[in-house]
């Protein structure tokens, strides 16, 4: 499959006339709890040619491939990738923590992840994950019977809510580092490590009973966040250093 995905991303460079500067994983391979059908999620950001940059009107500044049953598709163009930096999107700052790399122009990347700390939002991060939580939670954990898959879509950015209120900043995709820097009960920790399995060695559609630990947890945590501790926020930053990082892979 890799060597499907890398076939993939030199396509979309001829096909579109760009320069990939990263593609990474971003679903559950990258997260650390896929299935044993699990998809493979693949984002990328990429830069255009110098004359595409100077136009009147903008370009469409996303890359998008149909989807199969295998691999899922998707860019995000440097400007664009830029401004969610500037505005702390939570989605874009995991992206560059992904541990399943299928493309790095090391350079770039490493301009891109130095600018995080700054520009990481604790109010905007906490806002963003609890959102994803109880949505998800109202919407798939209701029933005595749930997907399995679906208690990750609710722990994971439960914990990242967690990690941004303990001032760690920026949450790590992986899900079991943020296990880890955020959970010591050791009952939830074996029912954690009991979903994980059960996870890993099942199809994306399993089902199963309700799990008491993780689901007193969640709710507790749910409930809880209605007057949780403040979250320090990170001052403005100037937009030069983002200028200056478009500016120097455009005309590379």
């Amino acid at each position: 499959m890799r060597m499907r995905i890398q076939q993939t991303l030199r396509a979309l460079e001829e096909e579109h006339q760009i320069r990939i500067l990263y593609a990474c994983e971003s679903g559950s391979r990258g997260w650390g709890f896929a299935s044993t059908d699990s998809d493979y999620d693949v984002r990328f950001i990429y830069v255009h040619r110098p004359e595409w940059y100077l136009r009147v009107e903008p370009g469409r500044d996303v890359i998008e491939m149909p989807i199969d049953d295998e691999l899922d598709v998707c860019g995000w163009e440097l400007r664009k990738t830029l401004g969610l930096i500037k505005r702390s999107n939570p989605t874009l700052m995991e992206w560059l923590d992904s541990p399943i790399v299928y493309r790095n122009d090391e350079r770039a990347t490493s301009a891109l992840r130095a600018l995080l700390p700054d520009y990481f939002s604790g109010l905007r991060g906490r806002y963003h994950y609890l959102s994803m939580a109880r949505k998800n939670f109202r919407g798939y954990l209701q029933g005595e019977e749930v997907r399995l898959k679906k208690y990750f879509y609710v722990l994971r950015p439960l914990l990242a809510v967690r990690w941004i209120e303990a001032g760690k900043g920026v949450p790590p995709m992986r899900f079991d580092q943020l296990v880890a820097g955020t959970v010591d009960d050791a009952d939830l920790l074996d029912e954690i490590a009991q979903l994980l399995h059960a996870k890993c060695e099942a199809s994306e559609a399993k089902y199963g009973p309700r799990m008491k630990k993780i689901h007193e947890f969640i709710q507790y945590e749910l409930d809880g966040n209605l007057s949780r501790c403040e979250v320090v926020d990170n001052v403005a930053c100037s937009d030069d250093v983002l200028d200056r990082l478009l500016f120097q892979e455009v005309h590379c």
